[in-house]
C-alpha cells in the first residue's frame, strides 16, 4: 500500500508543479506583451507627434512668407509705376530749365533776302525737355520812340521739339533792317532799336535777354524796320 500511494503522490505533485510553471510562463508572457505594447505605443506617440507638428510648421512657414511676398509685389509695382511716370513724360522747356540767347544778323537785309537773327534755346538741365507750341519774341525800342514789335513761329512750324540735356536748338528770326524812306545816312536806322528782347516759350512767362552780336560778343542791336518779323521753326544745328 505504501508503495502504490507514494508514486501516486509523486505524480500528483509533478502535475501541480507543471501547472504552476505554465501559470508563471503565462504571467511572464503577459507582462512582456504588455510591456511591448506599451513600448510600441510609446514609440508610436513621438512619431505621431512629429507628423502632426510638420503640417503646423509648414502652415506657419507659409503664413510667415505670405506677407513678405505681398510686400515685395507691392513694392515692385510701385517702382514700376514710378519708373513709368518719370520716364514716360518729358518736361516742358521753360525759363527754369533752359538758357536763351539772341544773336543779331551777320548781314543786312537786301532785296533778295531778309536779315536773319538767331534765337538759341539750350537745355541747361540734366533731363530732356520739349517745346510744344509757338515761341514768341518781343522787341521794344530802347528810347521808347516806337511801339514794340513781336513775332512767333506759329505759322513757320511749332510742332513738338525735344531737346536732350545739354543740347540746343535754334530758329531763324527773319526781319528787315533797312530803312527805305530816310536819307542814305539813316538807311540802317529803324524805328525799333532794341538792345534786348523778351523771349517766351510756350506756356511760359518768358525771359528778357541782351542782344548779342552775330559772333556771340556783347553789344548787339536788333534793329527792326516795319511792324513785324518772323520766327522760324526750331531745329538742331
Amino acid at each position: 500500500m505504501r508503495t502504490t500511494t507514494r508514486p501516486t503522490l509523486l505524480a500528483v505533485g509533478a502535475v501541480a508543479a507543471l501547472a504552476l510553471s505554465l501559470t508563471a510562463c503565462n504571467d511572464v508572457s503577459g507582462t512582456q506583451d504588455s510591456g511591448a505594447a506599451g513600448t510600441s505605443a510609446s514609440a508610436a506617440a513621438p512619431s505621431g507627434s512629429t507628423s502632426a507638428s510638420a503640417p503646423a510648421a509648414a502652415s506657419a512657414s507659409a503664413a510667415a512668407s505670405a506677407p513678405s511676398g505681398g510686400k515685395t509685389s507691392t513694392s515692385g509695382g510701385g517702382k514700376t509705376s514710378s519708373g513709368t511716370g518719370g520716364g514716360g513724360v518729358t518736361a516742358a522747356c521753360t525759363t527754369k530749365n533752359t538758357s536763351v540767347a539772341f544773336l543779331q544778323s551777320s548781314g543786312h537785309a537786301s532785296d533778295a533776302q531778309p536779315a536773319a537773327a538767331t534765337l538759341k534755346i539750350t537745355n541747361s538741365s540734366g533731363a530732356p525737355c520739349t517745346i510744344v507750341g509757338p515761341t514768341t519774341v518781343v522787341a521794344a525800342d530802347d528810347q521808347g520812340k516806337a511801339s514794340p514789335v513781336s513775332g512767333d513761329n506759329s505759322t513757320a512750324g511749332s510742332a513738338a521739339v525735344d531737346i536732350p540735356a545739354g543740347a540746343a536748338v535754334v530758329a531763324d528770326v527773319l526781319y528787315n533792317d533797312v530803312n527805305g524812306e530816310g536819307t542814305a545816312s539813316a538807311r540802317y536806322t529803324c524805328a525799333v532799336q532794341a538792345s534786348h528782347v523778351k523771349v517766351a516759350l510756350p506756356k511760359d512767362a518768358g525771359t528778357t535777354v541782351n542782344v548779342m552780336k552775330a559772333n556771340g560778343s556783347p553789344g548787339g542791336v536788333f534793329s527792326v524796320c516795319g511792324t513785324e518779323f518772323k520766327v522760324g521753326a526750331f531745329a538742331a544745328r
